[in-house]
């Protein structure tokens, strides 16, 4: 198995939500900036590294009928699976590590909380801003450590961002609507430092 699949399927087999960092008892902020967009209830909806997130919850309560949740660890799919009941069957569930995923369909918002921060390498930063551009996204909404957040999780390292530094990942196929920094209350009360940025395609008003 791969190292990068193996550390994650450990962490969703051994930890309960209650004993990772990243755990909102409900995904405000990122409801908040999807819902500024005033999509169709129909609109297509990827949520990158969701994992056992409750936003695809969340956006079902709100009506959203076209909806996607990807990551690398099965056992977090699964757990999400088991959560949401008979109501998993409308939900398109994709275990893929981000960088090799190849959208098979057009996605009208990309969101992504806290999964691109671990990217390190420039090549795989590229890589990914590449599958975003392919998946013809209209809207991102994209949330990372802040330079004032933490240099790791979950034991690995990871890139933190300024709101400069993450335009420029995607400037030259997204425009930077806005970008407001936020602080996150784990489950243990500790506080880490995100910025929250949302993007349009270019050209789109």
């Amino acid at each position: 198995m791969d190292p990068k699949k193996k550390h994650w399927e450990n962490v969703f087999q051994t930890k309960t939500p209650q004993e990772v960092s990243w755990t909102e008892a409900y995904p405000k902020r990122s409801i908040e900036l999807i819902k500024s967009f005033n999509l169709d209830k129909s609109a297509s909806i990827i949520d990158i590294g969701g994992g056992d997130s409750l936003l695809v919850d969340a956006l079902l309560e709100l009506g959203f009928t076209n909806l996607s949740v990807l990551d690398i660890s099965g056992k977090a799919l699964e757990r999400a699976q088991k959560r949401l009941g008979e109501r998993s069957q409308y939900i398109h569930w994709i275990e893929s590590d981000i960088i090799d995923f190849n959208p098979t369909k057009n996605y009208t918002l990309w969101h992504d909380r806290a999964s691109f921060h671990f990217l390190t390498a420039s090549s795989d930063i590229q890589k990914y801003t590449e599958i975003v551009t392919q998946s013809n996204a209209k809207h991102l909404v994209i949330g990372t450590f802040s330079t004032y957040g933490p240099e790791k999780c979950s034991g690995l390292l990871i890139t933190q961002y300024d709101c400069k530094k993450l335009k420029n990942c995607f400037s030259s196929s997204y425009n930077q609507l806005d970008c407001i920094e936020i602080e996150h209350i784990t489950p243990f009360n500790s506080k880490q430092d995100f910025i929250f940025s949302r993007f349009n395609i270019e050209g789109l008003i």
